[in-house]
C-alpha cells in the first residue's frame, strides 16, 4: 500500500464515523456545517494544484460526495505552481496550494478575469526528515540547513556541517521547483523563494522523497507533516533551532508558535466563475464547515478559531462579488 493509499485508507475510516454519526444524530447534510442533502446537486468540481494539500482535498471530496452522490469531486496534483496556471487558465474551479499565490499568478488570473479568495484550510508543520539510522541529526538550526541546501552548496559530508557529525556522504531529496513546498522550505532557509542548490534528487512525488531517505543512512529529505506521521516508522523528524532551541515538528508546536520557521498555512483558491456552479458553492461552504473533520482525517494540524472565521469571512466576500 503505498502512503497515500494509506492516508486514504485512514480518512476512510473517519469519513465512515462521520457518517454513522450522523445518522445516529438524524443529522443531514443540510445543516450549519455546510452540506446540501437529498442527493439533489450535481456536477464536477475540478480541483488540483498541491500534493500536500491533496490529502485534505480528497478527505473533504469523500465526506461531501458520501452525502451529494449527484457531484464528482476530481483532485489533480500537478503542484501548487501547476495548480494555479490551471486555475488562472479556467481549466479548474478550485487550485490547492501550499503557499500563497505569486504576484505572475495574480496577473495571469487578472488577463482572464478570473477573480478569487485565498481561503486558508489547515496548518502544516514542514518536516526535515533523516533515516532511523542517521543517530547524529537530531537538532540542526537555520543557518545549518542553508549551509547544506544554499545553492553552490560546497557541503556533501555531514561532518562539514557539525565537526561532530560522522564523515558520512550526503544525500539529498526534495520537492521539485513546481512545489509550494520547495518555495517555502526556499525563502524560510535560504532567505530567498526558489534558490536553491540543483545537485539534489527532485521529485513532485513525495512518496518518492520517503523511498529515497529512508533506504539512506546520509540522507535528508523535506515535506508536510502528514507525510512524516504516516511514516515516522521508517523516518525520524530532525529538530528545528530557528534560534529559540530545538523544536520538533507538531500540531502543538504549529499552533504556539515555537516551531519555527517552517509552520505554514495550507490553502485553497476559489474562483468567482467557479461560484456559479452550485455544486462549488456547497463544497466550499462544507470544506470550511467541516473542516476540523478533514483536517483530523487527513492528518493535518487544525486551524485556530480566527483563522477559520477568516476563511469565513473570505468566502462570503467571494460569493457576493460572485452574486450568489
Amino acid at each position: 500500500m503505498s502512503i497515500r493509499q494509506a492516508r486514504r485508507a485512514g480518512a476512510a475510516v473517519v469519513v465512515a464515523a462521520a457518517g454513522l454519526a450522523l445518522a445516529a444524530c438524524g443529522g443531514g447534510a443540510n445543516n450549519a456545517t455546510g452540506g446540501t442533502g437529498g442527493g439533489q446537486l450535481s456536477g464536477p468540481v475540478v480541483i488540483d494544484g498541491s500534493s500536500t494539500v491533496e490529502p485534505l482535498s480528497s478527505a473533504a471530496a469523500e465526506l461531501f460526495q458520501g452525502e451529494n452522490p449527484g457531484v464528482t469531486v476530481t483532485v489533480g496534483t500537478s503542484g501548487t505552481g501547476g495548480g494555479f496556471q490551471k486555475f488562472c487558465n479556467g481549466e479548474t474551479d478550485i487550485s490547492d496550494a501550499s503557499r500563497p499565490i505569486k504576484a505572475e499568478e495574480t496577473a495571469a488570473c487578472q488577463a482572464r478575469n478570473v477573480a478569487y479568495e485565498q481561503l486558508q484550510v489547515a496548518n502544516d508543520a514542514l518536516t526535515v526528515v533523516v533515516a532511523k539510522g542517521n543517530t547524529w541529526a537530531n537538532c540542526l538550526t537555520v543557518d545549518q540547513l542553508k549551509a547544506i541546501w544554499e545553492p553552490d552548496s560546497p557541503v556533501t559530508t555531514w561532518n562539514q556541517v557539525d565537526p561532530s557529525f560522522p564523515n558520512e556522504p550526503i544525500a539529498l531529496f526534495g520537492p521539485g521547483a513546481d512545489s509550494g513546498t520547495f518555495d517555502y522550505f526556499t525563502e524560510e532557509i535560504n532567505g530567498k523563494e526558489g534558490v536553491s542548490r540543483t545537485d539534489y534528487s527532485p521529485s513532485e512525488n513525495d512518496n518518492v522523497i520517503v523511498q529515497g531517505v529512508e533506504g539512506n543512512r546520509g540522507a535528508m529529505g523535506y515535506f508536510g507533516f502528514s507525510y512524516f506521521e504516516e511514516n515516522q516508522d521508517k523516518l525520524k523528524a530532525v529538530e528545528i533551532n530557528g534560534g529559540g532551541g530545538c523544536v520538533a515538528p507538531s500540531s502543538a508546536t504549529v499552533q504556539d508558535g515555537t516551531y519555527t520557521p517552517l509552520a505554514r498555512p495550507l490553502f485553497i483558491y476559489v474562483s468567482d466563475a467557479a461560484l456559479k456552479k452550485p455544486q462549488v458553492v456547497s463544497f466550499s461552504e462544507f470544506y470550511l464547515g467541516r473542516n476540523d473533520q478533514i483536517v483530523e482525517a487527513a492528518k493535518f494540524v487544525p486551524m485556530t478559531p480566527e483563522q477559520k472565521q477568516k476563511a469565513n469571512d473570505a468566502l462570503a466576500a467571494l460569493k457576493q462579488k460572485a452574486g450568489v
